[in-house]
């Protein structure tokens, strides 16, 4: 870890992708947002917090999942690009992804911060990538099977 790292505190973030998505990027150690924006992925540092939420299994599927498919911890490298091919070449994010179980949101939504008593409560998900409190990093870590310290 580095020095910054230790002077900072750690940042919680959830990330948006489907289901197939995100286990291609746990299979390979890497994280990946925005449909391969860097920006969003410069926002994050060593040493963050990170859970995946797929509302669903396949990219731009009909299936419905709605649930947290993976949780982690940013390492010190920074975005880089990879080429896909086709001119498509996203920037990526190394992350220690940690072994959890899939946790299905409806249970939590009441208790999250950000979605608890809203209507709307999707809406931030829209967004790709947010920032979210400890207390909601830890609720879903302990849904996930998780203890994150």
């Amino acid at each position: 870890m580095s020095l910054e790292s230790l002077t900072r505190s750690s940042q919680n973030w959830i990330a948006v992708a489907s289901a197939e998505h995100v286990r291609l990027g746990r299979a390979q150690g890497f994280m990946q947002v925005c449909h391969g924006k860097a920006a969003p992925l410069r926002r994050l540092q060593e040493g963050d917090r990170v859970a995946y939420y797929s509302p669903n299994t396949t990219f731009q599927g009909k299936d419905r999942l709605q649930a947290f498919t993976a949780i982690g911890q940013v390492r010190a490298e920074a975005p880089y690009a990879v080429d896909m091919g086709g001119g498509f070449c996203p920037f990526r994010r190394n992350v220690d992804w940690l072994i959890a179980r899939e946790a299905p949101i409806q249970p939590l939504v009441e208790q999250l911060d950000f979605s608890s008593g809203r209507r709307n409560w999707g809406y931030k998900l829209r967004f790709g990538l947010f920032g979210v409190s400890a207390e909601d990093m830890d609720r879903i870590a302990r849904a996930m099977g998780v203890l994150l310290r």
